[in-house]
Parts: C-alpha cells; sequence; structure tokens
C-alpha cells in the first residue's frame, strides 16, 4: 500500500506502508540508535511523535516479549528506509509489521531516511502527517500545518496508567522472595519498564502511582524516595505534577529522570524550552562536572530546563551535554533531591549511567 509522509514546511516523502493503514499526525524526529527498535516503538515518551531510524535495516529480529519498556506502543508513526520481512531471532514471537498492526500503529518503508534526517537537523523536528489515505500532497501538508504539535499539548494524561500498581518484574526480571528494605513510589508520567526493574534489582519495593496522584495520597504510602519518570511532551503544560512535585519537595527524597528533571526544574522556579531537533539516540555523550569523566547517554527528549533559569544558590549544575552544552542534570545544595535528563536505565543503549539508580539507594538509606 503507498504512504505518504507529508512535512509542514511542504517537503514529501513517498514509500509504502507497514503496520497499520490510516492517517496519523505528529511531530517528525529522529532516532541514532543502531539497534532497539522494539524498546524506541514501546517507549511512552514519544507520545505525539512519528520516529525515522537513521538505521537503515529495522525489523531483521522481530519483536518479543522480554524488551518491552510499556504496555503498548504510544508513538504516531514508524519510519525506515528498509522493512525487513524476515524476522529471525530465537525469542522473536512476530514479525515488527504484525505488532503494529496490532497496536494500530503505522509505519513507512522506502523513503530516504539519510535525507529526511539531514532535513530535521537543519529545518528542526516539524509537525508532519503520515497517510496511506489522502494522496493529496498540498492536503496533507495543509493538515500537517494545522495539527496541533507539542508545545503547550498536555500528553502525560495519555500514557499514565490509571491506577497505582506494585512492579514484580516482567519475565526475568522477576525477583521472587527479595526483602524490600526500601520503598520507592513512581510518578508515571509514561515510565519505561528498565528503570523499574534498576529499582527491583536493588532491592526495592516499587509502587506507580497514575501522574495525576496527590502528593497527600503519595505519602500516605511512607516511600523511602520518589522517583519523577520521563514522558512525552512539554512538561510545562503538565501543570498538576509540577505542583505534586513542588509539595513533596523537602519531604522525600527524589530522583528525576528525563521528563522529570524538566517537572522538578519548573517546580524549583525553572523555565524549560523547545530544543531544535530534540535528543533521541543511544550515543550522547554527557560530562560529570563533579568526576569529570563522560558517559555515552540513551536520550530522547525536545524539551529542556534552561540553564540560566534555575537559581545557583540552591541548585547545583551536575552534567552537561558535550554536543550542545544543554543541562543534562541538576543537584540540590539542600534537599535530598537529584534529576538527569539522559536515561540511567539504557533500554536500548550503553549502560554507562545505570549507577546513578546506586546513588538513589544510597540517598534514601541516608535519609531514611
Amino acid at each position: 500500500m503507498k504512504a505518504i509522509l507529508a512535512l509542514a514546511d511542504g517537503t514529501i516523502y513517498k514509500g509504502v506502508s507497514f503496520g497499520a493503514a490510516g492517517e496519523r499526525c505528529g511531530e517528525v524526529v529522529f532516532n541514532t540508535s543502531l539497534t532497539g527498535y522494539q524498546e524506541v516503538i514501546t517507549d511512552p515518551s514519544y507520545k505525539g511523535q512519528i520516529v525515522a531510524m537513521t538505521y537503515p535495516l529495522i525489523g531483521n529480529y522481530g519483536v518479543n516479549d522480554e524488551d518491552m519498556e510499556s504496555r503498548k506502543p504510544f508513538l504516531e508513526g514508524f519510519v525506515v528506509k528498509e522493512y525487513s520481512k524476515i524476522h529471525s531471532n530465537w525469542r522473536s514471537v512476530k514479525s515488527l509489521g504484525d505488532y503494529l498492526k496490532e497496536n494500530d500503529i503505522m509505519g513507512i518503508e522506502g523513503i530516504d531516511t539519510r535525507q529526511l534526517t539531514l532535513h530535521i537537523r537543519s529545518a528542526g523536528a516539524m509537525k508532519a502527517v503520515l497517510s496511506t489515505e489522502d494522496q493529496d500532497e498540498k492536503s496533507l501538508v495543509k493538515k500537517a500545518q494545522d495539527s496541533p504539535g507539542l508545545v503547550g499539548i498536555d500528553l502525560v494524561k495519555d500514557v499514565t496508567i490509571d491506577k497505582k500498581y506494585t512492579w514484580k518484574g516482567l519475565c526475568s526480571d522477576n525477583h521472587p522472595g527479595t526483602k524490600y528494605p526500601l520503598r520507592v513510589a513512581v510518578l508515571d508520567c509514561g515510565i519505561k519498564y528498565s528503570s523499574l526493574s534498576e529499582l527491583l534489582k536493588r532491592g526495592c519495593e516499587v509502587t506507580v502511582y497514575p501522574a495525576t496522584t496527590s502528593a497527600q495520597e503519595i505519602l500516605k504510602g511512607k516511600p523511602h524516595g520518589m522517583l519523577l519518570s520521563n514522558g512525552p511532551g512539554d512538561p510545562a503544560a503538565v501543570t498538576y505534577v509540577i505542583e505534586t512535585v513542588r509539595q513533596l519537595l523537602g519531604k522525600v527524597p527524589m530522583f528525576g529522570i528525563c521528563l522529570g528533571q524538566q517537572m522538578l526544574g519548573l517546580a524549583l522556579g525553572g523555565r524549560t524550552y523547545k530544543l531544535k531537533f530534540g535528543h533521541h539516540g543511544g550515543n550522547q555523550p554527557v560530562k560529570d562536572l563533579k568526576t569529570g569523566k563522560v558517559a555515552i547517554s540513551v536520550q530522547n527528549h525536545g524539551f529542556c530546563v534552561d540553564i540560566d533559569s534555575l537559581n545557583k544558590k540552591d541548585i547545583e549544575i551536575t552534567h552537561v551535554n558535550l554536543n550542545d552544552k544543554t543541562l543534562e542534570g541538576i543537584r540540590h545544595k539542600k534537599l535530598p533531591v537529584f534529576s538527569v535528563q539522559f536515561h540511567p536505565e539504557a533500554g536500548p543503549g550503553p549502560h554507562d549511567a545505570t549507577y546513578l539508580f546506586d546513588n538513589f539507594v544510597d540517598l534514601m538509606k541516608k535519609n531514611k
């Protein structure tokens, strides 16, 4: 089936559909990960976005049960140079195309993803439409231009859970008989399962709460620590989470990841802004300003906290991105609170930063 990807600036890419048919609007971005397309697809942070993979061949190892990062995929569309119709891996249970179709996610192959990536890097991430229905290019461009985009839109409400649950692990991540000396409350703005598993591996009892949960309700569970999760869209639009974080400051140790850092920054009086084309992939160099060490990190965000908007008397800058010098980590000088803009849980990507979960556990023990 023919498919068209139309960008708001009038750029048109024609290809062939795989996965679901239909029409979707979203912000088109590129991801530079070489492997791990299943983890990318199931990352809730991609809600509202059409993701183009820079690696040219996608789908060759199919889809399995162990590498899911959430209960279902939330992205609006998936763009690849070549989709492998043959999948071969001992863990594979179905093809990527079948998985996308089952979950009503559109895919398009056969376009020049290298040229698309260069275009986005130059012009910036932009609104787009992916369609197998409307083949009128002018009509599709108009639809892309009229679509809501990400700025000012609360997408957390579309990915968070309806009621709280206790994380027991996914497949091999289960740890029966583990003692739980520390209770961690997770505010689910689009949490990845790998983050929950990293806490479980460290002997934590992990309770996941909907993003709309009040600070009072969270404190009733007497957590030893609070994880502010990753998630999609514009952090400034999720005012209820910002207020919850503000009310929890000083009452419980906190660790923020990606959107969690942005929420924390806003709760501390800072500002956020939209990056030109965002950071999406597994090869972002981040420098730890305390040790001078550089870690290769996994990242997926289109917004960032403005370094200059933070009160340096209370907040220490801990990490910066070596590509564009944007903020990658902060720590409160008086309160047991820290955060990073990248993903220490990997999934997919390098594991250079998993030590941050150890730091969180140590912080909880210190303040227990």
